[in-house]
């Protein structure tokens, strides 16, 4: 589902006025090495390629919503196993005109199992794409998948 049911009930509410939501971000790997690969979704709505992202639901943990995201939309068990950045980032106002901004959580998965595939109609594709080729991606999308790759042991945080 696009757009979760808690957010068009608060958009009946308060029309196209700015809401401020919790997003997460999943950037799940498979495979060590050479040949680690990068789950990639590609968007219905704009096209554009990235790592699992998604809005976490009223009371839920935010790395739950990173695993149930990425079940949901590329049909792929994983885990979250470090917590990688929190970002906020800018202002979205989509077609429509309603506005948003995300606190986003940045979660490094591994895969667990599951064929990669568009399983809810939010992405037309879901692939394994190793790292030294992945397709081009936006600049915050980029930094995110850098962020959950990187060899650290805490979070980022932007400031």
């Amino acid at each position: 589902m696009p757009t979760p049911d808690f957010v068009l009930s608060l958009r009946s509410k308060v029309g196209t006025d700015p809401l401020w939501l919790t997003g997460v971000t999943a950037v799940v790997t498979r495979g060590d090495g050479p040949d680690r690969e990068l789950l990639v979704v590609r968007r219905a709505d704009t096209g554009a390629f990235t790592p699992v992202t998604g809005i976490v639901d009223p009371g839920e943990e935010p790395a739950v919503a990173a695993e149930r995201e990425v079940l949901e939309e590329a049909a792929i068990v994983a885990v979250a196993e470090r917590l990688a950045w929190v970002q906020v980032v800018p202002e979205i106002t989509y077609p429509n005109g309603d506005r948003a901004q995300y606190l986003d959580v940045v979660f490094a998965c591994r895969y667990v199992s599951g064929t990669a595939h568009p399983a809810d109609g939010e992405n037309t594709e879901a692939f394994w794409a190793r790292l030294d080729a992945l397709p081009e991606m936006a600049a915050n999308m980029r930094a995110r998948v850098a962020a959950a790759l990187a060899d650290e042991s805490a979070a980022r945080f932007q400031r």
